[in-house]
């Protein structure tokens, strides 16, 4: 069964009397431990079909299916218990909250969202602490690490709650690129380990060149290609 799945997708803005079609008419099927881009120039709509897949932006028209559920039938509160449950999200500007440790970053989203019982989110933090090299860090604030190591928390805090798909917005843009390049590693690591999809909206070449599948949007409109040498990067 596909992880995520548009049929006739469509999004419309619509401001005064102007219609702005954001997303026009997307058909895809992405399957699960994928790791897929979608690019394009800004204003492309990458954005809007990402937001539309993470539960945080309704679409106007069409069906859309994340982990079997089809999710445009989600009322508000239930749409923020899937999207706590079963997607993870990381951003350019990392968004760690700067009164947390490494550790309780991670662990945030544990007590927000599952209300797991102490040990169980212990065994959960460190597990995700050692699998991105931050075990030794789990004591220091976001001001006490580098970028590269801040997106390692972020992607540690996005993988947490089991999440069966990533959503990556820009995540390598405020790097350098030897650490975009072992952040992407770590990514992939992590997809291959648990199994997860990672999906990213980006402009980096870097993520684009790993990328197994590259969905290039258009004025709203989708076009795949499978990427033959994926999984390379110079």
């Amino acid at each position: 069964m596909p992880l995520v799945e548009a049929k006739q997708l469509e999004k419309t803005y619509v401001s005064g009397d102007i219609e702005i079609k954001a997303i026009r008419g997307v058909d895809l099927t992405i399957e699960p431990a994928s790791f897929v881009s979608f690019i394009g120039p800004s204003g492309s709509g990458k954005s809007t079909l990402l937001n539309m897949i993470g539960c945080l932006d309704p679409p106007t028209s069409g069906q859309l299916t994340v982990a079997g559920q089809d999710i445009t039938k989600l009322d508000r509160n239930t749409a923020a218990d899937f999207r706590g449950n079963t997607i993870g999200f990381v951003f350019q500007d990392f968004n760690l909250i700067p009164v947390l440790t490494v550790y309780e970053n991670i662990e945030y989203p544990l007590l927000m969202v599952q209300k797991l019982p102490a040990p169980e989110r212990k065994k959960r933090v460190f597990a995700l602490l050692e699998a991105v090299g931050m075990a030794d860090q789990a004591a220091k604030y976001p001001s006490q690490i580098s970028g590269g190591q801040k997106q390692r928390v972020a992607v540690a805090r996005a993988l947490v709650t089991n999440a069966k798909l990533v959503l990556a917005d820009e995540p390598t843009a405020n790097l350098d690129r030897d650490t975009a390049n072992r952040v992407i590693d770590m990514m992939k690591q992590m997809r291959d380990e648990f199994q997860t999809t990672f999906i990213f909206s980006t402009h980096d070449p870097k993520i684009v060149k790993n990328a197994e599948i590259i969905y290039t949007i258009e004025d709203g409109k989708l076009q795949r290609t499978i990427n033959e040498n994926g999984g390379n990067h110079a």
